[in-house]
């Protein structure tokens, strides 16, 4: 079986690898010359199977350039409809690894990655599950809505968590104490929500009602551009906790 990836992004580049350790053969290959170079379609090498690991705006354009009706089509997207590959590939689907991936750190260990799949018919599906097997036992069939729900909570708990450590580092910067010393506490956060529910978990000031220290914390990030977000979280937590 031939597979070839399009896109050596973040998750293009982790699934060529995560293939490569369990002894499948995949060919990785530059999503953007597709867009740029219309002639580069040509080159693109004939597949069994094309997993497309490219930025959603691009999604489309790249889909539509490829002529392979016979083969599968998996795009790895958590926002973009399964529509989005034409009638011109009638055997299509999504494969769609919940994981935060980056070039720089490669996942050697995929087995506890949850894959959420999604196909055009039965036997797709069970084309796409067996597929997914390869690198992981944590499958689950998603459509479109769920999809993107997850999607966005994964922003909420990854994305927009990271942001907080940024935001904490540069409140530090300001200080001789390093970040580092955060990261006991971090650490902690997180494995307690595997103990626990998020909302059983949640401490502080805000969940306390401790307007003083609410205040007080506010006054010293006055200069600072998070004065106003440290309110609205706040209040976000102090809500969430009054009933």
């Amino acid at each position: 079986m031939k597979i070839v990836i399009i896109g050596a992004g973040s998750v293009g580049t982790n699934l060529h690898h995560g293939f490569t350790l369990k002894g499948i053969r995949t060919e990785l290959v530059h999503g953007r010359p597709l867009t740029a170079n219309p002639s580069a379609v040509a080159e693109l090498p004939q597949a069994d199977v094309y997993i497309y690991a490219i930025a959603d705006n691009a999604l489309a354009e790249v889909v539509s350039k490829v002529n392979a009706p016979r083969a599968l089509h998996l795009h790895t997207s958590g926002s973009m409809p399964i529509e989005v590959f034409g009638p011109d590939k009638p055997h299509a689907g999504v494969l769609y690894f919940f994981q935060s991936f980056s070039r720089q750190v490669l996942i050697d260990d995929w087995n506890t990655i949850p894959c959420f799949i999604e196909g055009r018919n039965i036997d797709d599906i069970a084309a796409i599950y067996s597929f997914a097997q390869c690198l992981t036992s944590h499958i689950y069939e998603a459509n479109q809505h769920d999809r993107e729900r997850l999607h966005v909570a994964g922003i909420f708990a990854n994305n927009y968590t990271n942001l907080m450590y940024r935001i904490a580092e540069d409140v530090l910067s300001q200080t001789q104490i390093p970040f580092q010393a955060l990261l006991p506490l971090i650490d902690r956060t997180a494995a307690k929500i595997h103990e626990m529910k998020p909302a059983e978990a949640q401490t502080g000031p805000a969940q306390r009602g401790d307007e003083a220290v609410i205040q007080h914390h506010v006054e010293i990030l006055k200069t600072t551009p998070y004065a106003a977000l440290y309110q609205e979280l706040a209040a976000l937590i102090e809500k969430a906790h009054s009933h």
